[in-house]
């Protein structure tokens, strides 16, 4: 009989900056975070326990929840109500290869009576959430496997 030892999320909250991943069951990852642990796995027809959201709904997740933390700021800073505040994102798989989220479509749903001018400035200022900002200016990825670094096969971006 053979053992399978997993290594454990960190107990100790983890510094800004850091992410630690660990399996946690046949396709679920356990990712802690400052002391928070977020859940991922796949659903049950992708051969997953369904148990948490996929790493891309996480990704598409984590866009909205920015979109959404720019707005709620946005409205509190004008006194607004932050009740009625909502996010919805929807989005799509790209068909080629390599694998990756073609589009993602956010709909903001934001208190009656902003005005005209006042759904613009908020479109300007979801606009250029952190994730966004990140997503249009691509940050550099390095990967590496038991202390070697790999080569990217990225593309170079123009």
């Amino acid at each position: 009989m053979t053992s399978t030892s997993r290594p454990a999320v960190s107990s100790v909250p983890l510094l800004p900056g850091r992410v630690e991943v660990t399996c946690s069951g046949h396709q679920a990852l356990t990712a802690a975070v400052r002391g928070h642990t977020l859940v991922t796995d796949q659903p049950l027809e992708a051969g997953g326990g369904d148990i948490g959201p996929t790493p891309v709904e996480l990704f598409v997740a984590s866009l909205a929840t920015c979109v959404a933390h720019y707005a709620r700021g946005f409205l509190e800073r004008h006194r607004l109500d932050v009740e009625h505040l909502g996010v919805t994102a929807e989005f799509t798989m790209a068909d080629d290869r390599p694998a990756r989220v073609a589009s993602v479509r956010l709909r903001v749903t934001v208190p009656p009576g902003l005005g005209e001018a006042g759904l613009s400035a908020l479109g300007a200022v979801v606009d250029h959430c952190t994730i966004h900002n990140t997503l249009r200016q691509s940050p550099q990825v390095t990967v590496e496997v038991d202390g070697t670094t790999l080569p990217s096969t990225a593309a170079a971006t123009p």
